[in-house]
Formats: structure tokens, C-alpha cells, sequence
């Protein structure tokens, strides 16, 4: 037997157990010239199969690093890819935080040699847009994000003068939508023109169209979560922006402790609005003004801890007369505010903790003929969320947090200076959800998710299980699928005039919460550098639905119960994104065959007197947008965008009779015949706008940005809706009613200093 070198051996083992420990990297991604925290920033070691991707506060962090000598990559779309080489010790823990360079804009083709696409932003169902495609197209009046929303596969809109998400056959209510993590209720302004969220304060957009993760919850459908800048952290800068609707202004900078960001929006319509007046314009307001304030301020407290203050206020104000002792006045906003702070306790556990306050108030008014209507409507929101992110290793990401806070609303009614309606609802609400990330190999991820839910209007408790899987089978070629349960306990009584008129309720004793299962099949390649090819299929119910009954004839003595009608529905649909991102020609094709029904008590029933299902006004079959841009030259860029789409569903009368309720003929009632609701199509959609954009230096003290566009470029007349008139005869008469008819030019100003 040989003899065994017993302190050798010791020896070996305890050099094998050190190499054996791994090593960590983690910190923060940001703007060089900015400071801005960059979320979803790419992070990977070339060569390996570490990767991740940065999350909203830009961290990030690589866990279960052998020991050993690598390059990192660092890359985000529109910015110069960062590398670095690294040596790690064993058991190393490395703090390292990143600033990226912008990109200079050039007339060439841009080469890029490394893998640029954003990690979370590739995943399944997600949408990532940026601000500056925002701040490019061509928009009526103003720029929108809601209107580039609208131009995404599974993404429609219901008018030229709606800016409401109808994602994935879903109506806007059943989109969660987040300012700085804070709940916004009526994100429109007067008609649905645009959205109330300024491009210039706006710093990321990611849209989750379907079958999104745990950590969100409260709607059957989607979510829409928007990130407000942090302010420039190096220098002041600014921008200045004069438009035909609307003029804003957006300053932002630093100070001892951190950054602050201020951006404010006002309507310019009003000299406009004054020469029509004078020439008697049918349709004009006597009043119309809006406003937008945003305001950011950040603290770092420390180099793990950050604070933050997030303010926004929005007001419409509308005096509209019609017919000739009639009119209508509309005062109606928001207001979010939000404190944050985020706080890494070691390299693998990152904590975010936010106070979210919102608010909402809609106070119309009506006169008809010198008698008043009068309506007075606010939902206050306060809520508190702690969301906690642990990396134990190179193959689990762990998230945990919770979400709960007080739901108000308060509705009344007085007509004539009477009460007439009147509601409140106080519910508390919460929720916890825990949700996990496994990467058994560098070709699996595999997510799962569980949220527990709480309303204290009915004590309703409901789980939400998700789950989704992906396998990459090379590099550039992700395969998807997922599934989601999600449960609403709010419904929107929306207004076809105005936005200010939308009402919300939530559920109670004997009405229900709605609830839903999502399925969604996806591919995703990516061919060339900048070019990605997308591919989903999905198939989602909606339970249980619970809106406001039309056809009750009068609502005194009823309980609240009696006031909702419940039915079901389904989507389903396929859609495809091709996307261009880099060179002098940029731009995307989207196209989107979908189908969304419904089906309610009394409505369209069958022989046996049982419901149909019908196409609601946003059900669409097909929907095409083609969005393409091309750098003429260093100073002018064009573009384009053109839209196609079924036509809405609408409901045709064929006739009407008249009832007599007295043998004089004194008390009679007209009864409309329809061989169905929604049974017809107005004709299809298709629009072409255009747009050319000047850049260049305003007599060297600053950038500036002329843009020229033209709205519906060959005049099509799309509908918006037929007016019904009904003759003697028993005949019907159909008027149309156009979207905008003719070309429709903007000029806008911007200046950046």
C-alpha cells in the first residue's frame, strides 16, 4: 500500500475548493452623457452562456462565474457597444458600473459586430418602443405614444380620434397602465385626440400585450408600464418645442445630491379656436385649453441607495355650445405622485419600494334649454409596493413583492339641482406574488409564477398561476410559449363623446370578479444585426365580464348588483412584426389576423332565446401597418407610416314602427328594427401620413428639429360612423360621418439645448 502524503492532499483539496467557488459581477448600467439609468440594458460574457439583462432601476448582476479571465459586452439599442476584459478571482465579488455612449447619428450604414438585441425586451408578448420613434412619426397635432402603440401588431384603435389601447381583443380597461409604478386612470385628454403622457418627459415604453409575468396583476389583458427621465446628471439641458395644438418645455439637470427633470405641455390652439369663432363656425368651442406637468427629482443617497420624487398633473378644461340654448362643459384630470427608493443590499439581492398616490376627477356639466346636469366623479388610488430580486446563482433569478393599497371612488348626480344618483366604494386591495427564473442550460429558460390576489368588496381571494418556457436553439432563434390566469376586479363605463364622461366600478357581493386564461405560442429570429422577425399566435377567454346594463329603464330602487349585466368572450389571433433598427433605412411591418367576440344576456338571441356571440366595435380581422423611415441626407430624414384595416362592426337598422299606447294616439313609442347588433361593417380603413424632418444648429446656440407633416396624404374618406334618419315611409336614411377627410398638414419647431 503506498503511503498517503496526508498535508498534500490537504493541500490539493483546499486549492480545488477554492478555484471551485465562483465569482460575481453586478451594478449599474447608465447614459454617459445623461446619467440616465438604461432598463434592459443587454449584459453578457462573450463567449459563455452569462447573460442578463439590467431591470428598471438599471441593475444588473451575473452570479456563478468560474474563476477566470473574460470579455465583457455591454450593448443597448441606439448606443455604442461597450467592452471590457476581466479577470476574476475565485470568490471575487466585483462592483462594476457601466456608462454608456450615444450613438452619433450618421448617414452610413451602421456595422455592428456584436449581438445588440435587449434581453427582457426579446421576451415573450413584450414591446419595447423608443421615444425618439415617438417623437419622429407623423401624429395629428401632437406626438403620442399611444398612437405608435396603435401602430403594433395586436394593437388597435378605434378612431382617428381615439387614442384608447385595444390590445389583443381587449377594451382599455382591461390594460393596466403605470406612470413611475403609479395606477393612471383616464391617460387621455378632450376627444381621445392623444394620450396624456409627453414625449419629452418620457424615457422607456414596454408594452406586455399577453400572458404577462407575476409581478403584475389587475387586468385581464396587458400592461403598460412607462418610466419618466431622471434628469440629466452631468450637465443642464433642455428643449423647447411650438406646435399647432400644443407648445412644450422640458429641463432637466444636476445638483449636489442627484438629478431633477421638469417638463410641462400646454394647448396653443386658442387663436385658432378665436378666428373660427369669428367667422361662426359651426362646432367651435367657446373654450378648450390642456395641460401636462411632469416632474422627476433623485436623490443617491448613498452608492446602494437612490430616492426618488415623481410628480404629474393633467387638466382639460372644454365649454362647448350645440344645438341653441344647449352646451356642455368638461373639466376633468389626473394627478400620480410617487416616492421610491431602491436599495441594494449585497451584489445578488436588489430591493425597490415605492409610496404611489393617484387621483382622478371628471366634474361635467350639461344645460339643455336652461336646465342643468350635473356629474361629479373622482377615484383616489393610494397603494404601497415592495418588490425584492435575488440571484443565488448563474441559473435561478428569484422575485418576490407585494402590491396593496385603497381604492375610492365617488359618483353623484344632480339634475335641476336634485340628487339624482350617487355611489361610493372604499376597498382595500392587495396582493403577493412569487416568481421564478430557471436556466437549467444556455438553451432553456423556463419562468413560473404564482400571484395571489385580495379585493374587500365581496372579499374575494383568487390565485393567478403563470408559466412560460423558451429554448433557444442558436443565438438569434427564440421559441416561446406561455400561460397566464389573470382576474380583474374594476369595469369602465366608457363614454363614446368624451373620455371625462367614463365611469369606473368595481365588483361587490354578487358581482363577480371577471377572469380570464391567456395562451400564446411565439417565435422570434433575428437574420442580421438590427433585424428582427416575429412571430406570436394567441388564444385568450374572458370570464365573467361585468359592465353597466344599458337596457335598464330606470336605475332608482335598484341594488347595486342589478345594475351590471354579465357574459363571456374570447380572442384569438396571429400576429407578425418584421423590424428593421439600424442604417439609413429603419422601419417596421406589422400585420395582426385577429378575431374578438362577446356575448350577453338579451342580445342578439337566437330562436330558442339564447345569446349570441358579436363582434364588438373594435373587432378587426385584419390590420396592417407599414412604418418606414430613410435618412435623405445628415440634416433630412423621412417618414412614412400607412395603415389598413377591416372596417368596425356596426349595427345596420332595416325599419322602424311605431307603438300607440292610448286610443287617441297621444302616447306612441318608436321601436327601431335591427336583424342584429353589430350585424354590418363600415368599409375598410387605410390612411397614408408623411412626414419630413430638418435637424440641424439654430445659429450655433442650440439643436433644432422642423418638422413637416401631412395627415391622410390622399385624402381617403374613412367613416367614423353613420347617423340614421328614418322617414315616413318606414324607410332609413344613412348618413356618414367621416374620420378626417381631407390631407391634414402639421408644422412643429423643436429646439434642444
Amino acid at each position: 500500500m503506498h503511503r498517503i502524503c496526508w498535508p498534500v492532499l490537504i493541500g490539493l483539496l483546499l486549492v480545488g475548493g477554492v478555484r471551485a467557488q465562483p465569482a460575481t459581477i453586478s451594478g449599474f448600467v447608465r447614459d454617459a452623457t445623461t446619467g440616465e439609468s438604461l432598463i434592459f440594458a443587454n449584459v453578457v460574457l462573450k463567449g459563455t452562456p452569462y447573460g442578463t439583462a439590467t431591470n428598471a432601476a438599471g441593475f444588473y448582476s451575473l452570479t456563478g462565474i468560474p474563476p477566470g479571465t473574460y470579455t465583457l459586452a455591454v450593448s443597448y439599442l441606439g448606443y455604442r457597444l461597450f467592452q471590457i476584459e476581466l479577470t476574476l478571482q475565485p470568490g471575487e465579488t466585483r462592483r462594476l458600473d457601466i456608462e454608456l455612449e450615444p450613438e452619433p447619428l450618421t448617414t452610413g450604414e451602421v456595422v455592428v459586430t456584436a449581438e445588440r438585441e435587449l434581453e427582457e425586451a426579446r421576451n415573450l408578448s413584450v414591446t419595447q418602443v423608443e421615444t425618439r420613434l415617438v417623437q419622429e412619426l407623423p401624429a395629428a397635432f401632437e406626438p403620442d405614444v399611444f398612437r405608435t402603440l396603435q401602430l403594433l401588431p395586436g394593437v388597435k384603435a378605434a378612431s382617428d380620434y381615439s387614442s384608447g389601447l385595444y390590445v389583443r381583443g381587449g377594451s382599455p380597461d382591461q390594460t393596466l397602465i403605470l406612470l413611475d409604478g403609479t395606477t393612471v386612470y383616464n391617460p387621455t385628454h378632450v376627444f381621445g385626440f392623444f394620450s396624456t403622457f409627453n414625449p419629452d418627459a418620457i424615457k422607456d415604453v414596454r408594452l406586455y400585450k399577453g400572458a404577462y409575468p407575476a409581478e403584475y396583476g389587475g387586468r385581464l389583458g396587458s400592461v403598460l408600464d412607462v418610466y419618466n427621465k431622471d434628469g440629466n446628471r452631468n450637465q443642464t439641458r433642455g428643449s423647447l418645442s411650438i406646435g399647432m395644438l400644443a407648445s412644450r418645455l422640458m429641463l432637466e439637470g444636476p445638483y449636489r445630491w442627484g438629478s431633477w427633470m421638469i417638463a410641462f405641455r400646454r394647448s396653443t390652439i386658442e387663436p385658432l379656436l378665436a378666428v373660427l369663432r369669428s367667422q361662426n363656425v359651426e362646432g367651435a368651442p367657446d373654450r378648450f385649453y390642456f395641460y401636462d406637468l411632469n416632474s422627476k427629482l433623485n436623490i443617491d443617497a448613498s452608492a446602494n441607495d437612490r430616492l426618488s420624487l415623481a410628480f404629474y398633473a393633467g387638466t382639460d378644461v372644454l365649454k362647448l355650445p350645440f344645438l341653441e340654448d344647449s352646451q356642455v362643459r368638461v373639466a376633468y384630470g389626473n394627478r400620480t405622485a410617487t416616492v421610491g427608493w431602491t436599495h441594494l443590499f449585497s451584489e445578488r439581492l436588489f430591493s425597490s419600494f415605492r409610496l404611489t398616490g393617484s387621483y382622478y376627477f371628471s366634474l361635467p356639466t350639461f344645460e339643455l334649454a336652461g336646465t342643468p346636469f350635473e356629474r361629479t366623479n373622482t377615484v383616489t388610488d393610494w397603494s404601497v409596493r415592495g418588490d425584492f430580486e435575488y440571484f443565488p446563482s448563474d441559473k435561478h433569478a428569484l422575485k418576490l413583492g407585494y402590491w396593496g393599497g385603497l381604492f375610492r371612488f365617488r359618483l353623484q348626480d344632480r339634475f335641476d339641482e336634485e340628487e339624482g344618483l350617487r355611489a361610493s366604494i372604499d376597498a382595500l386591495y392587495g396582493a403577493l406574488y412569487l416568481q421564478e427564473t430557471f436556466r437549467p442550460s444556455p438553451f432553456w429558460v423556463l419562468q413560473g409564477g404564482l400571484r395571489l390576489s385580495y379585493f374587500g368588496r365581496g372579499q374575494y381571494v383568487r390565485l393567478e398561476p403563470r408559466l412560460s418556457l423558451e429554448y433557444r436553439p442558436r443565438s438569434n432563434v427564440r421559441l416561446q410559449a406561455g400561460y397566464g390566469r389573470y382576474y380583474q376586479y374594476l369595469t369602465l363605463i366608457s363614454s363614446e363623446l368624451i373620455t371625462a364622461f367614463d365611469v369606473w366600478l368595481t365588483v361587490d357581493e354578487g358581482v363577480r370578479p371577471a377572469w380570464g386564461d391567456q395562451f400564446v405560442l411565439g417565435t422570434k429570429w433575428e437574420p442580421l444585426a438590427g433585424v428582427n422577425v416575429e412571430l406570436e399566435a394567441y388564444y385568450r377567454t374572458m370570464r365573467a365580464l361585468f359592465e353597466f346594463d344599458p337596457f335598464l329603464p330606470d336605475v332608482a330602487g335598484l341594488s347595486y348588483r342589478e345594475l351590471f349585466r354579465v357574459g363571456d368572450g374570447y380572442a384569438y389571433g396571429v400576429e407578425v412584426l418584421l423590424q428593421r433598427s439600424v442604417g439609413r433605412l429603419t422601419g417596421l411591418l406589422g400585420y395582426t389576423w385577429g378575431r374578438t367576440r362577446r356575448r350577453f344576456p338579451g342580445v342578439n338571441l337566437d330562436e330558442r332565446g339564447r345569446p349570441q356571440f358579436y363582434p364588438p366595435k373594435y373587432d378587426r380581422t385584419h390590420d396592417l401597418s407599414l412604418v418606414v423611415s430613410y435618412d435623405l441626407s445628415r440634416h433630412w430624414r423621412l417618414s412614412t407610416v400607412f395603415a389598413y384595416a377591416t372596417g368596425q362592426a356596426y349595427t345596420e337598422p332595416s325599419g322602424q314602427y311605431r307603438l300607440t299606447h292610448d286610443p287617441f294616439g297621444t302616447d306612441t313609442r318608436s321601436v327601431i328594427l335591427t336583424p342584429g347588433y353589430n350585424n354590418a361593417r363600415l368599409p375598410a380603413y387605410h390612411r397614408l401620413d408623411v412626414g419630413l424632418t430638418r435637424r440641424g444648429r439654430f445659429f450655433g446656440l442650440a439643436d433644432y428639429m422642423l418638422q413637416f407633416q401631412v395627415l391622410n396624404a390622399y385624402a381617403r374618406r374613412n367613416l367614423w360612423f353613420y347617423f340614421f334618419e328614418f322617414e315616413r315611409e318606414g324607410t332609413v336614411k344613412r348618413n356618414e360621418v367621416p374620420q378626417i377627410p381631407i390631407p391634414l398638414p402639421n408644422l412643429s419647431f423643436t429646439l434642444r439645448f
